[in-house]
């Protein structure tokens, strides 16, 4: 049975008022459930009167920090639907949102006052803002008891846009309640638990699968900006039990050069996600970070929810994603007709869940696209083993075809990071006028080291057949990535087009 997720706050708040419920360590701030739900209902009431009710989106454009999470239980009490915009988006990225959402107000952080200003004046709609910097300390006791169902949507999720223009995904509160209460299972989230949040709460993952998992289990979510050496600091002073983060954040902590001064004793659960982890990687965080390590695999479109490679697994499955689908959740490999492929075969991932989105919000051709008979078509490229664990090939929309013969980028960039000067690297496919894609590679080399482009297609070479080996190699400062750390491969493939 779901639970409206305002309840799931209200019920702390009654249980526990005076514990923590938000920890904001730079500037040392402590929010207790009682304050939180109290300040929620405070600006719930402002947002009732500036004519929010049932259904009316709300624009939050607030980085990690407590009044993200006060505003966001505040649209819910108000019966609005949260609508998480990016902080890092312009000003013309943020006003698409704001209009193909239907927002009726914004509310934002002070320093991000002049985005949002000219977000909302070239934005069609007409939207009220609310900067976090006016909002009253003054609680107001008391919960607004507005009528609200499970079936009810909570957020609208924009998609990273690593396709094109941002969809807005639409879940509902039973859908999140249901993502939330997973992972709070699955990595034993409890009371007294600490969760380190320093991924963006603007993104599905970070919010349902860990801020919201928090409040489920009545943990403490300990709030900042990524950097690796937050991410240390806070698990040794905060006393962080659970975090959540894509592979290269593990990496890159675990290349600090203080590193081992750290005590990370009350880690209980590593987690990642956005893309699986390679077998070296798996090696070197399970030596480097007490704790169990947990790859989870989902879309925005499913809640996230999808499937989890549990620390017992990654010895023999390291690189895969799973077996079998988590809590409430089916998975498929198929080809086009809906058929599944037998192992070893190639066919595309499909999800049955609880969780799943009830579409695109106003794209009924996405939707249609997408959802078929309750199953979310993932557009991920996967085989399965003998055991039934399944391996991403690619991206469906990245399979590169040249002269004919799909090459899958997944397992050229596998190879790439074995090669001991490449730090970082992407494959795409560039148009080509004989072989219609020609497989380029953008490298990142390590601190140090100068490969060549030759270096590079003659290591391919001996672990690739020829018609994968990179044809074109660029070498570049930094691959682009959203936040969720995936890569932005149509950005790539533009850009090289052009050039």
């Amino acid at each position: 049975m779901g639970e409206l997720l305002h309840h799931m706050l209200e019920r702390n708040a009654r249980k526990y008022p005076a514990l923590p419920a938000l920890r904001y360590p730079p500037a040392d701030r402590t929010v207790t459930w009682g304050q939180l739900n109290a300040r929620a209902n405070a600006l719930a009431r402002r947002l009732v009167q500036a004519g929010v009710e049932k259904d009316r989106k709300v624009a939050l454009f607030i980085p990690n920090r407590p009044e993200f999470v006060i505003a966001f239980f505040a649209v819910l009490k108000a019966g609005g639907v949260v609508v998480p915009v990016n902080v890092r988006l312009t000003a013309g990225e943020v006003a698409y949102i704001l209009e193909n959402s239907d927002s009726v107000g914004i509310i934002y952080d002070p320093a991000l006052e002049k985005v949002a200003q000219e977000a909302a004046t070239q934005s069609g709609n007409q939207v009220f803002m609310i900067s976090t910097g006016e909002l009253s300390d003054t609680d107001s006791n008391g919960d607004m008891g507005i009528p609200a169902s499970l079936d009810d949507t909570a957020e609208i999720l924009y998609t990273s846009g690593t396709t094109g223009k941002p969809k807005g995904v639409v879940l509902t509160h039973n859908a999140v309640h249901s993502v939330a209460s997973m992972m709070a299972y699955f990595t034993r989230i409890d009371f007294g638990d600490r969760t380190l949040l320093l991924m963006p709460l603007t993104h599905s993952a970070p919010l349902n699968l860990f801020m919201l998992a928090g409040v489920y289990a009545g943990a403490t979510g300990v709030l900042g900006d990524f950097m690796p050496q937050t991410m240390l600091d806070y698990t040794q002073n905060e006393k962080a039990t659970h975090f959540f983060g894509a592979p290269v954040a593990y990496l890159l902590a675990s290349r600090l050069p203080n590193f081992d001064s750290y005590d990370l004793s009350s880690a209980k659960y590593w987690v990642y996600g956005g893309a699986p982890m390679a077998k070296e990687a798996v090696q070197l965080v399970q030596a480097k970070f007490p704790g169990r390590l947990m790859g989870v695999y989902g879309l925005t479109e499913c809640g996230p929810n999808g499937m989890a490679l549990f620390q017992e697994e990654h010895a023999a499955k390291a690189g895969s994603i799973g077996w079998r689908g988590t809590v409430n959740t089916e998975i498929r490999v198929v080809d086009a007709d809906g058929n599944d492929v037998p192992p070893g075969g190639a066919g595309e991932i499909i999800i049955h869940s609880l969780s799943n989105m009830t579409g695109y919000y106003k794209n009924a051709e996405a939707t249609r696209e997408t959802l078929k008979d309750d199953w979310v078509w993932t557009g991920d490229i996967a085989r399965k083993d003998e055991d039934d664990y399944v391996w991403i090939l690619d991206r469906k929309k990245d399979v590169i075809i040249t002269g004919g013969v799909n090459v899958y980028p997944k397992e050229v960039e596998d190879v790439l990071a074995l090669h001991p000067a490449v730090a970082d690297s992407a494959v795409v496919g560039v148009p080509h006028p004989d072989w219609g894609e020609t497989v380029t590679a953008v490298i990142v080399a390590k601190p140090g080291s100068s490969p060549t482009a030759e270096d590079v297609k003659n290591f391919c070479s001996q672990r690739l057949a020829d018609f994968k080996v990179p044809r074109v190699v660029h070498f570049v400062e930094t691959v682009p990535r959203n936040a969720s750390g995936k890569i932005l491969k149509h950005v790539l493939r533009e850009h090289y087009r052009a050039g």
